[in-house]
């Protein structure tokens, strides 16, 4: 499900925090620093960990961020690929009712049949 389009720059966490998310219990959901502070009963929550004010981070916490910063790469690849459909990032004109869900599964779609075709090495 896709959260309906806000003009102007909108930050995501009000976004978030308005919208109902449909994640089932027990999933993991990797979110970013920008959404501290945002729960889901029943999900795991997987963010870095930030530094304290004037203090410094552990070398677990560190080693944690680097590995959890390594997934998210490879996530923001994937959310380049699915927008090399265009019609993805631009506009969209199509106002009926799931259209829009529809392009992004569509594009989702051939993001994982290039995969097929190419596939990206194991992830590490």
């Amino acid at each position: 499900m896709l959260s309906d389009t806000h003009e102007g720059s909108t930050h995501d966490k009000p976004i978030a925090d308005t919208m109902p998310y449909p994640l089932p219990e027990g999933s993991e959901l990797l979110q970013d620093l920008g959404f501290l502070g945002f729960r889901l009963s029943g999900v795991l929550i997987t963010q870095p960990h930030k530094k304290p004010r004037g203090k410094q981070l552990t070398q677990e916490q560190k080693d944690e961020n680097v590995l959890i910063a390594h997934r998210r790469v490879r996530i923001e690849h994937i959310i380049c690929s699915i927008k090399r459909c265009r019609i993805v990032k631009d506009t969209i004109r199509l106002w009926k009712d799931s259209v829009r869900d529809m392009v992004m599964a569509i594009c989702c779609g051939l993001h994982n049949f290039r995969l097929r075709l190419n596939p990206w090495p194991a992830y590490q």
